[in-house]
């Protein structure tokens, strides 16, 4: 027979604790929820609450306690995150003579068949057994005689702890393992002074998964919108007739590590006296001072570090099918709380763990309108849509819509929330009866404001552009379609008023006759500022500016002077190229002459030549030095041109 350690210990070593079952729920949108419960604790006892380790962190920066019938709440105690720790060698499993080996030593009680044996632990051990093909747990004991005994454990009736310590000690070791028995659940226990029984309410946070909505809408003479509810029990506890709240919005949430122990490092400090003092050499004399001892103990390095974690939430969005005719029970009363809004369900809920249920929240009656709607202009065809207002008097959660017309399934489709009041438009299929083309124009720029200061042109321009949306309704019925123009900055419409306009699109509606074609012609004009700087500017562009009906008298007689200070100019500007031109003109002929005289002097008979090349290159000198002149006289006369017009340039305004 093997011994092993049994579980019998631990029936015997739990605390007497009382379970606090739950009586509410509020679920969030942004992965928390709001748990109550609350009971009556027998005295002597105390209350216990169970949660998974991934729980302790809102648990712990969330609990709140509320003991009725005169008793206070004296303190919460809960199991720690890290594993317990013992002296004791204890592993899962662990044959009995191993158990011992590790409490060498300690005194026991043995109870054999044939007597009882007392003794230290000298060793315990496991040995193969070759008569029975199995293993043999001996111990050795010390007895009280001074023998040495090895016993069979397999023979054993009981094995008893004389140490009434080392019998505390085991038991407060398995009484704190049958806290971590699965690594599943983690305790809370809350302490009282009241020696009656009581009444404890404690609420607190939970991570759990966000409730989700669904919803049917039923089109018809009367249309109909129904809200279902999906709400999932992820807990270890069932829900058993609560009072279940569910509440649209998303308040601040985060993440606290409180329940993980938290160290932090510390530098080592001491005192200078606490430090053992070093040998010191001493040099040999040199003819007086004597030098030596070791440099001064260098200051220990200090470091500090921190950590932080950030946990995402993600949500998940479900479609669900619906009749096209339902009859179902709504019992729930909605209520603003600020930014929030709650649905609370009137009647008791029942939600077993690790199970999910599907309850319903809204059964309303709508305003909804059949229609088309056209975003996309890469699609020929506009999406069947219905526009939505919401006169229930409650906000709708955000969710999947699948729509019924006719008592035919008819689409599906996605809504944000809508606040009560608001109105949206929803798509959910595509309209094959009518297309639509549209075509893009732009026309030139033109300005539209032309004014100065200080030597600068500032002119504001526009370009026009229309976009012309082709419809035509090949069914043999009316229609009313939606277009949605893009809103873009800058542009501003021309002619032409939306219906309505959102963050991102102008919409205009258009009532299509059946089997038709019409148009849509959206105009819009573009407006922006351009900066000249008039002393760099071109005649032309300055003509351009003469030209526009938009200048001023006063703006049209400082251009024109402008144009002719700067006509002036570019005469002398003219007059000066011409004159460098005939410059490099006469230095080029100088260089021929030059060197024909240098080829005609080594050849007899060619004085006479020679001597005309002469007077042609003195000639051409002389009109260098006259061409020099000139451009010169040209370049005081600019300079001067130059410094008049931007004198007048810095005084310009209109």
């Amino acid at each position: 027979m093997k011994n092993r350690l049994v579980p019998a210990f631990l029936a015997a070593t739990s605390l007497v604790a009382a379970e606090l079952p739950v009586k509410r729920v509020v679920l969030y949108k942004h992965g928390v929820g709001y748990f109550e419960r609350a009971g009556e604790v027998p005295s002597g006892q105390t209350a216990r609450l169970e949660f998974k380790p991934n729980e302790m962190n809102d648990v712990l920066k969330s609990l709140v306690l509320d003991e009725q019938g005169g008793g206070r709440v004296t303190g919460v105690r809960y199991d720690s995150a890290k594993p317990a720790r013992s002296s004791l060698n204890v592993e899962n499993e662990v044959a009995l003579a191993k158990f011992l080996d590790g409490l060498r030593g300690a005194k026991v009680d043995i109870e054999l068949v044939s007597g009882k044996v007392s003794g230290a632990i000298v060793s315990g051990r496991v040995v193969p057994s070759t008569e029975q093909k199995s293993q043999q747990e001996l111990v050795v004991l010390l007895t009280e005689a001074g023998d040495l005994r090895t016993l069979d454990l397999a023979s054993a009736n009981s094995v008893r702890l004389t140490d009434p310590l080392l019998q505390l000690k085991l038991r407060e070791y398995l009484q704190s393992m049958a806290g971590l028995r699965t690594q599943e659940q983690r305790a809370v226990y809350i302490d009282g002074e009241s020696t009656r029984s009581r009444q404890i309410r404690a609420s607190y946070l939970l991570p759990t998964p966000i409730w989700k909505s669904s919803y049917r809408l039923i089109l018809g003479t009367a249309p109909m919108l129904e809200g279902w509810a999906i709400v999932d029990n992820t807990t270890d506890s069932d829900w058993t007739g609560i009072t279940l709240s569910l509440v649209s919005g998303k308040p601040v949430s985060f993440q606290s590590r409180l329940y993980d122990p938290k160290f932090i490092d510390r530098p080592f400090a001491e005192l200078a006296e606490e430090r053992a003092v070093a040998p010191e050499l001493y040099r040999a004399a040199m003819g007086g001072a004597m030098a030596g001892g070791p440099p001064p103990a260098p200051a220990p390095a200090q470091m500090a570090k921190s950590s932080m974690m950030r946990r995402e939430m993600a949500a998940e969005a479900m479609a669900d099918m619906a009749p096209a005719q339902s009859n179902i029970a709504v019992n729930t009363a909605g209520r603003d709380l600020g930014e929030l809004f709650e649905y609370a369900f009137s009647t008791p809920v029942t939600v077993k763990k690790n199970e999910s249920a599907m309850l319903p929240f809204l059964q309303q009656k709508v305003e909804a309108r059949k229609l088309l709607i056209y975003t996309d202009e890469t699609q020929a065809n506009p999406r069947t849509a219905s526009e939505i207002t919401n006169n229930t008097g409650k906000t709708l959660d955000g969710g999947p819509i699948t729509v019924f017309d006719n008592g035919a399934y008819a689409g599906e489709a996605l809504v944000e929330t809508v606040k009560a009041g608001d109105k949206r438009l929803i798509s959910y299929g595509v309209d094959l009866g009518t297309r639509i083309t549209t075509k893009f124009d732009s026309e030139q720029r033109q300005v539209r404001e032309i004014r100065a200061n200080r030597g600068v042109i500032f002119a504001k321009a526009s370009t026009e552009e229309t976009k012309t949306y082709t419809i035509k309704n090949v069914d043999p019925r009316a229609k009313t379609l939606i277009i949605e123009h893009p809103l873009r900055s800058g542009y501003k419409l021309i002619g032409l008023t939306p219906t309505e306009k959102t963050a991102t699109d102008y919409r205009f509606s258009l009532d299509l006759k059946p089997n038709a074609e019409q148009t849509l012609v959206v105009k819009e004009e573009y407006v922006y500022d351009q900066s000249y700087v008039i002393s760099s500017t071109s005649p032309d562009q300055i003509n351009i500016f003469l030209r526009n009906a938009s200048l001023s008298p006063a703006g049209k007689q400082a251009l024109e002077k402008i144009q002719a200070m700067k006509a002036q100019i570019a005469t002398v500007d003219q007059t000066l190229r011409a004159n460098q031109t005939q410059s490099a003109g006469l230095v080029k002929d100088q260089e021929r002459l030059r060197e024909n005289i240098r080829s005609l002097n080594s050849v007899s008979g060619q004085e006479q030549q020679v001597q005309r090349y002469a007077r042609d290159l003195a000639a051409r000198e002389t009109k260098i030095v006259e061409l020099r002149d000139q451009a010169q006289a040209e370049q005081q006369k600019k300079a001067a041109l130059e410094s008049e017009l931007n004198a007048f340039l810095a005084t310009v305004t209109f």
